[in-house]
Formats: structure tokens, sequence, C-alpha cells
């Protein structure tokens, strides 16, 4: 096991489980995956690493989640994107049951741009196609209020996605969808129903003539009793929204019968070239990493890093396999000067947390890269789970409680004194645990 004190205090996404020391005032971070020890080996010499990993995220259970769980961890020395891609692929087909059908390799990749703008999402489900399309040139000029102001935006466009045979999905269908936009992503929708008859049901129909809705039906692909959503709005917003209707709308209509996502299939997917760095939510004015403040930068544009560092794409990969991620990795900065830079000046971060990688790096650091898969999340998928739950032994609770040992749970004054902790327990609890 390995612990880590430093990546806590980066802006690394993920809470970290904090264990008190009998050192006065000290304390362990278990790690949510061995990274800087992984890099430390690389310069040291080694050639290759692979672990079994326990990781740790202080952070409830969710179906694909849980708060203990297990990667396989990778590091190489003198490896690019593609070598690392080509030994994962390798070894999935290796390793995969012959039960299950053969894997193709080399797998399918896109950009992270294209999963956006294609599916509305950075983890793809591609066993079925309801993909993402650009229509604001045929409704551009279109006389409504909602169109003319999103399109008026710097980055507004007008998206659709076409559900074929959505014409199935009741009234109350359409309106989830439409609530579900509007509460996650303040989206606003509209359905555009193609009849039988031939005829357009939409309150937007009216404000069509003939040439925009032909051509709004060709360019969308639709038949007869297939319904079309369309969103205005800011590209990453709109395209986000429809991401999240293209997954809903598909198991909406399994329930009623028709196979979108075959359970039999495995559809796996490289996502490359994401951004290296993301505006921080509460203040936009700042940059965080992206994936973590190790991913080294896309060759191409190095340049930038010095100049608009949002603009900068990482030799960050993650593997996707039917809409679910189960790996993710990087190409590592090898390089000091540069390691100083990123941590100081653009993530404006205390590099004495880092000290210890910094000077490994100065001494001379071989290219490298890795990459982790989630062993509970690829198992469950391989089985057809509905959660990782179903694949770990003695899993926790929705909110991380282990119901077998109860755990977490009090422990007395006495047991804490030698790790100099004291507990301030709440008034109620307080009276609850005297009483």
């Amino acid at each position: 096991m390995t612990w880590d004190n430093t990546r806590r205090k980066l802006n690394s996404g993920a809470k970290e489980f904090v264990v008190p020391s009998r050192e006065a005032g000290k304390f362990y971070s278990l790690p949510q995956s061995p990274q800087q020890f992984k890099q430390l080996l690389m310069v040291g010499g080694l050639d290759r690493y692979f672990q079994v990993a326990r990781c740790y995220r202080d952070e409830g259970s969710k179906p694909d989640r849980q708060p203990e769980f297990t990667q396989i961890d990778i590091e190489m020395s003198f490896v690019d994107q593609d070598g690392i891609l080509a030994l994962i692929e390798g070894m999935l087909q290796y390793s995969w049951p012959k039960e299950k059908g053969l894997i193709k390799i080399p797998f399918p990749s896109i950009t992270y741009d294209e999963a956006l703008s294609t599916y509305g999402t950075d983890k793809p489900d591609t066993r079925f196609g309801m993909k993402i399309i650009d229509v604001s040139h045929i409704l551009r000029n279109v006389d409504v209020g909602f169109l003319q102001n999103s399109l008026g935006e710097p980055h507004g466009t007008v998206k659709a996605i076409c559900i074929p045979q959505g014409a199935k999905l009741q009234f109350k269908d359409l309106e989830s969808l439409n609530e579900l936009s509007k509460s996650q992503f303040k989206q606003f929708i509209s359905c555009l129903v193609l009849k039988p008859d031939g005829t357009m049901q939409s309150p937007l129909g009216k404000f069509l003539n003939e040439e925009q809705k032909s051509e709004l039906i060709s360019t969308v692909e639709a038949n007869m009793e297939d319904v079309v959503l369309l969103a205005a709005g800011q590209h990453k917003k709109v395209c986000s929204a429809l991401g999240k209707l293209r997954l809903k709308s598909a198991e909406l209509l399994e329930t009623k019968g028709l196979l979108f996502r075959d359970p039999s299939a495995f559809h796996f997917l490289w996502v490359v070239e994401f951004p290296l760095f993301l505006p921080k939510e509460e203040n936009p004015e700042e940059l965080e990493a992206a994936h973590h403040p190790f991913t080294a930068p896309h060759p191409l544009d190095e340049h930038l890093l010095y100049s608009d560092p949002s603009q900068v794409r990482g030799q960050h990969y993650d593997l996707v396999l039917n809409g679910n991620e189960i790996g993710g990795g990087s190409i590592r900065i090898h390089n000091a000067k540069q390691q100083r830079f990123i941590l100081d000046t653009v993530l404006k971060e205390d590099t004495e947390l880092l000290f210890h990688l910094l000077e490994a790096l100065e001494s001379g650091a071989p290219p490298h890269g890795g990459i982790a898969l989630g062993l509970d999340r690829l198992i469950c998928l391989l089985v057809g789970g509905s959660s990782i739950r179903d694949v770990i032994a003695f899993p926790k609770s929705f909110k991380g409680r282990d119901l077998m040992s109860n755990a977490p749970d009090y422990v007395d004054s006495q047991e804490l004194e030698p790790y100099h902790v004291q507990v301030t327990w709440p008034l109620t609890e307080a009276k609850a645990r005297t009483n």
C-alpha cells in the first residue's frame, strides 16, 4: 500500500480519505491511484510497472462507482500514446472470455471534440446511432425568438437528434425529456413528430416553410413515425443536453419493446485529445487540470501553453465500453521545467508539495506514460451486472457504509488518544450518546 499526502491538496477532482497517525497533527491520505509513485519508478530506471492496485475515494456509492475499488495500473518508459493503446488492446483481446465472442482490434478512436459534438458526452455508447446533427444553417432565418437569440450569440447553435419510431413515445415521455433537459441543463427543447400522413406536428412547424421542413427532415434522415428533438444555445450546453436525451430516449423506447442497445454487444472506443485544462466551476477565470497536473501537452499545442493554455490539448486518452469509461491514462510530463511552469504559473499550485517529483524529473527522466483500467467496472459490464456492487466482495452502501461490520462507527476517546485526535460532537448527537 502506498500513501500520498500531496494529491489530496491538489485540484485532482475526487476527495480522498484522511487517516490519522500517531504523530501529533499529522495524517496519511489514502491514494486515488499510485500516480506519482509510478512516475518515480520510471525515473528510477524501471522499464515497466504493472500492479493490481487498491484505490480509494471519499465519495458515496453509485452504480458504477464505489469508495473502495481496484485498478489494473500500468506505467512504461520510452512509450508513446499509440504504444499504450496497442498494449491495452492486445491485453483485452488475449484475456477476453471466448464465450463472449471475439473482439476486433484496433479499437476505433474519436477525439474529445468529435465525441461531444456527435454524442454529447466524452463516453459515448456507440451501439446505436441517433447522432447529434447541426441544423443551424436551416433554421437561421426562421423568425422564432429562442432560435434567433441563440444564433445571435457567440458559439450559438441549433442542433437536433432524430429518435427512430419516436412516435411510440407518449406525451408524458416527451414531457419527461423536456423536464430532464430543463432541470439538468436549463435547456429548452422543441419536439417535431412526423405523422404517417406526412405532416409535421410541432408548435415550431407553423414557422417553417415547405423547403425548410423538407431540408430539416432530409438532414436528420427522419422517417415517418420518427421524432426530432431540437435544442438551441451554446454549443457545449446544447450537445450535453442532447447527449443526455439521446440515452434517455433509447431507455424509454426499450421499455416499449424496441431494442436500441444490444446487451450482448461490446463496443470499445478510444477517446483522445482531451483539453489539458478546464475552467474552474467556482471561478471560470482560473484553470484546473482536466485529467491530472502531470499530463503532457499535445506536441502540436506546446507553444500555446505559454500564451493561451486554455486551448491546449493533452495527451490524455480514455477507453470507453458501451458508454462507460473503463480506463484512462496519459503520456506524462518528463521535463521538470515544463512541469514546474504548469503547477506554478497555470494551476497556481504550491510546488513545494511536489518537490520530490520535480527533483526526480530534474535528474533526467525518460519519456513515459501509463493507464489504469477499472477492474470492477470492466467485470461488471462483462457479466451484464447492473451495478459494480454485484461483482465486489463486501461492497459499500449508497452512503459508503460497510453494512456487515457497521463501519464507519464511533470510537471511544481513549482509543483516539494515541492519534492526538479529539471529536467534537453536534449537540443533538452528543445528547443521544450520553443517554
